[in-house]
């Protein structure tokens, strides 16, 4: 399954309808489409952004060919960030734009998607030596700017530092302040946060609790 969030609603791509999918359909504000060409791709685009639909259902048995189809109808930016553990018992956070987030950001020309997470998430937060880990997700989100309908897709990667190093917001980028968390804290954190960066977040700490277990 694939996903996109048009500001807080998802639009699910999927190949078959689980139960959780289907929860969504039974509302008669979820948008439902089952046949895949240029015109229903445009006509998904136009009807995730009317205010009274609050999910979308596109099924279809390729998700990747209904992704990359809605990729070329919007202007498509590359970023890349992380999600920085301790020990896997701290995770730092930025407070950005009245929303907890993760360090992130756009891929300059050139460079490829993991250098980009690394330099972002130390300009961020003026971190350093952040060791890179695994691919943890790529998020799918859109906005308007300069008259442009962007998608952006944004590579997470989980990373990791020996101690919990000084933190420096890098204000220029809208960045209040940076913090240290727990992870048995996070919960009034992730209460103000953008619905993709808690699936991040999630991932993450399950990944970090399974890496205990071996």
């Amino acid at each position: 399954m694939q996903k996109i969030y048009f500001n807080y609603k998802p639009l699910f791509i999927c190949s078959e309808i689980t139960p959780a999918i289907d929860e969504y359909l039974h509302q008669g504000t979820t948008i439902f489409i089952d046949e895949f060409n240029i015109h229903t791709v445009k006509t998904i685009i136009e009807e995730m952004q009317r205010p009274e639909i609050n999910a979308g259902v596109f099924l279809h048995k390729s998700e990747n060919e209904v992704l990359e189809a809605i990729k070329e109808n919007l202007t498509l930016i590359q970023a890349a960030g992380g999600l920085v553990h301790v020990n896997g018992e701290n995770l730092l956070l930025i407070f950005r734009r009245g929303k907890w987030d993760l360090p992130k950001g756009k891929l300059d020309e050139g460079e490829d998607l993991k250098a980009c997470a690394v330099r972002e998430v130390e300009e961020e937060t003026g971190i350093s030596n952040v060791q890179l880990m695994d691919l943890l997700s790529i998020t799918y989100h859109t906005y308007h700017e300069k008259g442009q309908f962007i998608l952006k897709e944004t590579h997470w990667y989980l990373m990791t530092l020996d101690s919990m190093q000084p933190l420096t917001p890098q204000e220029n980028e809208d960045i209040e302040k940076c913090e240290w968390v727990q992870v048995s804290n996070l919960a009034p954190y992730m209460e103000n946060t953008q619905p993709s960066v808690l699936e991040v977040v999630k991932m993450g700490t399950e990944a970090l609790k399974l890496a205990k277990k071996v």
